[in-house]
């Protein structure tokens, strides 16, 4: 066995893999890397990391590298929640503001070998016949072996596990142990190899497609590389289209240029009518919200970094305020650590006290908003706390915090399915949450959901262990980081799931 490439060359295989790529591996990944460096440098790592650092960017070996280090594994009707929203609402929307004879055009980025843009060609066929001459559907990868088996359209039984019975039927013949894909879907899709990392102007052409998949891609990117495909994203997509991301993806903290809807139990995006305003999009979804008229687009400041340092970060605005507002008494920087200790104790009115006594240039920042809203809806004041969170998601679209805060009111008002969006609204926008995965449990328990109770709670319990104490300050009601893990182990208990779990 030979030996692996130093460590200074493993780290600058990842800087260039980044750079050429748009992949990004944290320290946990070096080794990988290492191994993958030797197996490629041919004893040469000096000479090949040259080579790749100015190798064209439609050389083979960059694809080969591409292909290496994702992970390539599909089926049918992968993500079934996804497909069902894409074919029943966003698809019915395009159709809906087009003459009947302009292309819906539809991309399905890093398609892999196939099975994505197959199923979305053959749930469109389904939903809605008449649109079979209209829809234009593209797929792109960089992974040319990948791509070579996604136009052969012939698959194994692993690949056809979630697929209907009555689809299978319809759309496959069997031959031997594999299955032909019908040709009429087949020519639905065309296939192209391209690099979503990469600039290119002609295929990212401004208002150009109707509906983007591009599910577990972004996840490999740099932020930076990200943001940049996002952006592209957002300038090829007609105002009003769609962007799908994978179940784990969010456009938190990469784009300000898309709302967030809800519908079929998933979450996807509509194009903003203007890129960079903040114009605000017809109401879509059951969200139970929409942002308010005029309000500035989401930012990412984040819904609640460290509320314990807020004090200090109001202090450097301050700093940075108008003179008049520089030179304010000291007495007029607000305590909100002392507020946040104060809801923790359960001494509301001292705590909406306190922000209540904020600089008026403060009124509207988003994490006083946070602290007053949840104060307000522990205090009972719930419809109060629904006013600032609206005012808050008015700033802040993705916060996460204000869609908790939103959940628990709605639960006061004894409204479950209102509850249940929007805990899952903050658990698909903060996905270390934590509490969110802990109240969704006990509200699905309560509704008799017990698989999805189980799973929510499994996951809380996972994430206390690791929340913010700050976290927990705010939205714990009171109660330790303990005394939640205990409550988390008992729901589970209820379901035969060990105590030590």
């Amino acid at each position: 066995m030979s030996a692996l490439p130093a460590l200074d060359d493993a780290m600058r295989f990842r800087d260039l893999v980044a750079a050429r790529l748009g992949l990004h591996f944290d320290d946990t990944k070096l080794l990988n890397l290492a191994t993958l460096l030797g197996a490629r440098c041919g004893g040469d790592s000096t000479r090949y990391l040259a080579a790749l650092g100015t190798m064209p960017a439609q050389a083979g070996e960059l694809y080969q590298l591409a292909a290496a280090l994702t992970v390539t594994e599909t089926y049918f009707y992968r993500a079934i929640d996804q497909i069902r929203a894409f074919a029943e609402f966003a698809l019915p929307a395009r159709l809906a503001l087009l003459d009947g004879q302009a292309p819906i055009r539809v991309l399905s980025a890093g398609c892999a070998s196939g099975e994505e843009p197959y199923t979305m060609a053959m749930a469109a066929r389904e939903a809605a016949p008449q649109c079979a001459q209209q829809l234009v559907l593209t797929a792109i990868d960089a992974n040319p072996a990948m791509l070579d088996k996604a136009r052969r359209a012939r698959y194994g039984r692993w690949a056809m596990r979630d697929l209907p019975e009555a689809t299978r039927a319809r759309w496959f013949r069997a031959d031997g142990d594999s299955f032909v894909l019908d040709e009429s879907i087949c020519k639905a899709v065309s296939f192209s190899q391209r690099n979503l990392a990469q600039e290119d102007a002609v295929f990212w052409g401004e208002s150009t497609l109707d509906i983007v998949f591009c599910r577990n891609v972004l996840m490999y990117f740099t932020p930076a590389q990200a943001q940049a495909a996002v952006a592209r994203i957002a300038r090829a997509l007609v105002p009003g289209g769609f962007l799908f991301l994978g179940h784990a993806e969010t456009l938190r903290g990469l784009s300000t240029d898309f709302h967030l809807c809800h519908t079929h139990e998933t979450f996807y995006y509509q194009r903003k009518p203007v890129l960079g305003q903040s114009e605000e999009a017809p109401p879509l979804a059951d969200l139970g919200w929409k942002p308010r008229p005029g309000a500035p687009a989401p930012g990412d400041t984040g819904w609640i970094d460290a509320i314990g340092s807020a004090a200090r970060r109001i202090d450097a605005l301050a700093a940075a305020a108008p003179r008049a507002a520089a030179a304010a008494p000291a007495a007029a920087t607000p305590d909100l650590q002392h507020a946040l200790a104060s809801l923790h104790s359960e001494q509301f009115a001292h705590s909406l006290d306190l922000i209540e006594r904020l600089p008026a240039q403060f009124a509207a920042d988003p994490d006083v908003l946070l602290l007053k809203a949840a104060t307000l809806c522990q205090s009972g004041a719930a419809a109060a706390a629904e006013t600032v969170c609206q005012q808050l998601l008015g700033l802040e679209e993705f916060n996460a915090g204000a869609h908790y805060v939103l959940a628990l009111c709605r639960e006061q008002h004894g409204d479950i399915h209102g509850a249940r969006t929007h805990y899952q609204s903050a658990a698909y926008l903060d996905p270390g949450f934590a509490l969110a995965r802990l109240r969704l449990g006990l509200l699905e328990r309560r509704q008799s959901r017990l698989e999805a109770a189980r799973r929510e709670l499994d996951q809380a319990l996972r994430l206390l262990q690791q929340e913010e104490a700050s976290r927990l300050l705010l939205f714990g009601g009171g109660f330790t980081r303990e005394t939640l893990i205990g409550l988390c182990r008992a729901e589970l208990a209820a379901f035969g799931v060990p105590h030590g779990h």
